[in-house]
């Protein structure tokens, strides 16, 4: 496995990572998760040198982060850093926001996220989670440890991208980059201007 360098933040992380979106069901097209195999697979990659996951509230009908608890038990949590995600949708105040972050620590079955990440933002979301305090509290939950680092993941256009990176002190972003179109949403450009600043993508 290669290993990269977490820009200002110093962590190794494995170049490749894995997604927790999408686990084998028990029967073709069944939407129940088949744990058994899936916790396989997830400590499968961690043993061959994966140590970087990410999951969401919202991945798997609300079942993702729970499996992948599961799956880490037994030593494996202190192997890897996890990446989940608070969705927008699901909150409108400060005690949404806390009510979730701690159903999701008990889901995953840790004391802390590595990466906590305001899911999917545009620039009209972002302006929606600082208009109900989302900043304010992801630095709270930072100081209390709850979070290790605060994030966003993105899918919009690059100027709102731009935007959104150098209107708050971020740790971390997660973008969707397509090698097949370096110009297509944060692209290339995003990328580069996210390295500028030290942060890691």
């Amino acid at each position: 496995m290669k290993y990269r360098t977490m820009g200002k933040l110093g962590i190794q992380a494995s170049a490749f990572g894995l997604g927790c979106m999408r686990f084998n069901g028990q029967a073709s097209g069944d939407s129940i998760i088949d744990e058994e195999k899936a916790i396989s697979l997830i400590r499968k990659a961690i043993d061959g040198g994966v140590t970087y996951l990410d999951t969401a509230y919202v991945y798997l009908d609300k079942t993702s982060e729970t499996v992948l608890g599961k799956a880490l038990r037994d030593g494996y949590r202190e192997k890897v850093t996890i990446a989940t995600k608070m969705p927008l949708g699901h909150v409108n105040n400060r005690e949404d926001m806390a009510a979730l972050l701690d159903s999701e620590l008990k889901k995953l079955q840790t004391d802390y996220i590595d990466f906590y990440l305001m899911h999917g933002i545009n620039r009209e979301q972002w302006e929606k989670f600082k208009a109900i305090g989302a900043p304010q509290f992801f630095d709270d939950m930072k100081k209390e440890g709850k979070i290790r680092y605060k994030c966003f993941s993105f899918h919009g256009s690059y100027e709102e991208f731009e935007y959104i990176l150098n209107d708050w002190d971020w740790d971390m972003v997660q973008i969707q980059y397509n090698f097949m179109d370096v110009n297509n949403q944060a692209g290339t450009r995003g990328l580069e201007l996210a390295g500028e600043k030290g942060i890691p993508v």
